[in-house]
């Protein structure tokens, strides 16, 4: 007992130091902040959007802000101007960027005049959520198409109607697309857009067939009848729509893909500032409010370590290096 109550007090006796450290290098660092722009490059009103905007404004009282932060929306390029943007911003804890992990992780494999390097001009700061990506078709489609299989077999019959948007090119999502398409030999059309929203209304008025992008752009319109989710991209089922294969369980595994968002500052700015902005996002996915926001746009709070995201950003540029070769894009193609 005696060893233990010195292990007990030993363990509270670094913490508080721990602490005291942690203090210090935050006042040294200049923290908490007045305010925090997270700068993000999608159109407001999509999943990403009210993903940074519940995790921003949780920010308020933190060790990292004193203020709740602000959304600088900068839609464009496939989230490209953001970073453009963060690339040249004070490394100072004052501004971030929100991006799922195509803009870091695949980017570099597409765009041959990148304007930034992910893995140089920008310091990792935390995930936040993830999201299953979903395939979902509307009205031009028959109410016959009731799975992938069933869709494949319908565009090879109509070649003239097999078209899919995207909330980019060069994003995940278009190369899902991309994929199914060239591995199961049938012209898949792609359309791009600037963001989800677009596209979604066209698929929901019947200008184009389908969509694939983060499943929870499609729900409200999928439980309304006015399309149809035919499969998600998880490892397992979505818990948002259940009753949704996922593209493994249809056969296709190889579309399986479950893709984070993630805060990003800009190179060199101080480990303290990075920690507590960690520290903050962290804090934020526990709030039952923003998770219940999370819930109704299919966000799943996805949070971790800086370590944990790089480590996870580096895996899938490796994964989608030789399937973006295969496919064959570039920006100039």
């Amino acid at each position: 007992m005696t060893q233990r109550r010195a292990f007990l007090q030993s363990t509270a006796a670094g913490a508080l130091l721990t602490s005291a450290v942690f203090r210090q290098a935050l006042a040294q660092g200049g923290l908490p902040v007045e305010q925090v722009k997270v700068l993000y490059g999608f159109p407001p009103g999509s999943a990403g959007d009210i993903c940074a905007r519940r995790v921003a404004e949780k920010f308020a009282g933190s060790s990292y802000s004193r203020n709740q932060g602000v959304i600088d929306s900068r839609p464009g390029a496939g989230g490209q101007i953001a970073l453009n943007v963060l690339k040249s911003a004070p490394a100072d804890g004052s501004v971030l960027a929100m991006t799922p992990f195509s803009a870091i992780s695949l980017y570099p494999h597409i765009f041959r005049n990148l304007q930034y390097k992910p893995f140089e001009d920008f310091t990792p700061v935390g995930t936040s959520s993830m999201i299953h990506h979903g395939f979902a078709v509307g009205p031009m489609v028959p109410e016959s198409v009731k799975n992938v299989r069933d869709f494949i077999a319908w565009a090879k019959a109509n070649p003239a109607q097999a078209s899919y948007g995207s909330p980019a090119a060069g994003s995940t999502p278009h190369f899902i697309g991309a994929l199914l398409g060239l591995n199961n030999s049938f012209d898949f059309k792609h359309v791009p857009y600037r963001g989800s929203v677009p596209g979604v209304t066209d698929v929901v008025g019947g200008q184009i067939a389908s969509m694939f992008t983060p499943h929870g752009d499609f729900i409200a319109n999928h439980k309304a009848g006015k399309m149809r989710i035919i499969a998600t991209s998880g490892r397992t089922r979505s818990p948002f729509v259940p009753d949704v294969a996922t593209f493994a369980e249809q056969g296709f595994p190889e579309l399986t893909v479950e893709e984070w968002f993630g805060f990003y500052a800009p190179a060199k700015t101080p480990t303290a500032v990075v920690q507590a902005a960690n520290a903050a996002i962290n804090a934020a996915l526990r709030d039952k409010a923003l998770q219940d926001a999370f819930t109704v746009v299919g966000l799943i709070p996805f949070g971790g370590s800086v370590a944990d995201q790089q480590r996870s950003a580096q895996a899938e540029f490796e994964r989608w290096g030789p399937l973006i070769k295969r496919i064959g894009f570039t920006v100039d193609s």
